[in-house]
């Protein structure tokens, strides 16, 4: 099978699964230690794709930035470019790796993220200011009643900066937070050449990265489709 006929199975497999695309779309929003896992087995071909916090791979999820993080990444890279060292398959199977391919995402929704609420409290900053005017305007008479006036104003502009000042640390956590989100994506394409042997598939991927507690797998066969889970404990995905 050449490569361009390989890239084609795989689009038309997962492109074919509503439910898989679903899960992919969902893991925006990922947990440590919890991953998802689609398959597809077409004939003589199997095709996979792993999504998985960056946790799960290397134990952060921020920016690489030191040598030592560097390097990390680029090792789970490599790790996670031999699917056979993450599944194991039966030998009687006769599968071999045609296609790979491994990213690392990061998260992408930060200008969204930072426009949130801020025209809100400027338009009520510039109100505050407006009333505050117009009230030294109308109430030149009374210089105690307009101290007193200007006072509570200031109060509450005070306690308004307060509200304003408190947001802002909230949404610095908010988006420090969603910045530190990164996932691994790995795609990979196998043919075998008795397919009718390949009847399970163990998860050595939970030995290989400690971190990882559970992967929700996603699995269309001849047999059907069906949603599956392994773990550490029950790495075993039966594909009968």
């Amino acid at each position: 099978m050449t490569r361009k006929s390989v890239l084609l199975c795989t689009t038309l497999i997962f492109t074919a699964l509503p439910a898989m695309s679903e899960e992919k779309r969902e893991l925006g929003a990922h947990a440590h230690g919890h991953g998802a896992l689609n398959l597809a087995l077409d004939g003589n071909v199997l095709a996979a794709e792993l999504e998985v916090p960056g946790f799960d791979i290397v134990g952060f999820e921020h920016a690489a930035e030191s040598d030592a993080d560097k390097a990390a990444i680029a090792a789970a890279l490599e790790t996670l470019g031999d699917p056979l060292g993450l599944m194991a398959l039966p030998a009687a199977a006769g599968c071999e790796v045609t296609e790979t391919s491994v990213e690392l995402h990061g998260d992408e929704d930060h200008d969204g993220h930072d426009d949130h609420g801020h025209d809100d409290h400027g338009d009520e900053k510039q109100g505050d200011h407006a009333d505050h005017d117009e009230h030294d305007h109308d109430d030149h008479g009374d210089e105690k009643h307009d101290d007193h006036a200007d006072h509570d104003d200031h109060d509450d502009h005070d306690d308004h900066d307060d509200h304003d000042d408190h947001d802002d640390h909230e949404h610095e956590d908010e988006h420090a937070d969603e910045a530190s989100h990164s996932e691994f994506h790995a795609e990979y394409v196998l043919t075998c050449s008795d397919p009718s042997k390949l009847d399970k598939i163990e998860m050595t991927y939970f030995s290989v990265f400690p971190n990882a507690e559970e992967l929700e797998v996603q699995l269309v066969s001849d047999a059907g489709a069906r949603k599956v889970e392994v773990s550490g404990d029950s790495p075993v995905i039966d594909l009968n």
